[in-house]
């Protein structure tokens, strides 16, 4: 018997390919996004910093129980001709009831995702603008970015088509309303 390697039809499946067989460093991390592939480096302590602030207060205060994943994978519809977005979020929050990480492959469907979060770092545009229009396009409820450079956190809800519809900037130091169903006032003071 003779085998035969598989030869990807299109270029975005030949992308694909070549995106889940990368064998990245510990602690990088690999993203297709948008039809590119994006590696980052370990992150900082500051950054580590911004998301375990956030994590505290939505376990201590919002009104549904949730579920918090550190960097899984989602795998993501994406526009044009380019393969799925494969997006790993610096935190991923789902209802606890739904046990959405339980059993879940390490490129989960989106599907029942409430909120997910980017602190900005070595490539914050991709925060800013692509990993956006990802998350908006699969239809991720509510997207919130804390912006280091812009000392600011923002909320993103509303998703339609390739953006959200709303936006809510706050300043370090102010504080940001989640709506439901985490449905509290989000301290940002500590981020100063």
């Amino acid at each position: 018997m003779t085998a035969v390697a598989h030869e990807p039809t299109t270029p975005a499946e030949g992308l694909l390919e070549i995106f889940l067989s990368l064998d990245t460093p510990a602690g990088f991390r690999a993203e297709l996004i948008e039809g590119e592939i994006v590696v980052t480096p370990p992150p900082d302590g500051e950054h580590e910093d911004c998301i375990e602030l956030i994590v505290r207060q939505v376990y201590g205060r919002a009104r549904t129980e949730m579920q918090f994943s550190g960097n899984k994978g989602l795998r993501l519809i994406s526009g044009g001709h380019c393969p799925k977005n494969h997006v790993i979020p610096d935190g991923t929050f789902a209802p606890r009831a739904l046990r959405l990480y339980r059993g879940a492959e390490p490129w989960m469907p989106c599907e029942g995702v409430a909120m997910v979060l980017e602190v900005t770092s070595t490539k914050p545009e991709a925060d800013r603008e692509a990993k956006r229009r990802c998350y908006a396009r699969a239809g991720i409820p509510l997207y919130l970015l804390v912006d280091r450079d812009a000392a600011s956190i923002t909320l993103f809800s509303e998703p339609k088509r390739d953006d959200y519809r709303e936006l809510c900037t706050r300043p370090f130091g102010k504080p940001l309303s989640l709506p439901d169903p985490f449905a509290f006032d989000l301290d940002t003071t500590d981020f100063l």
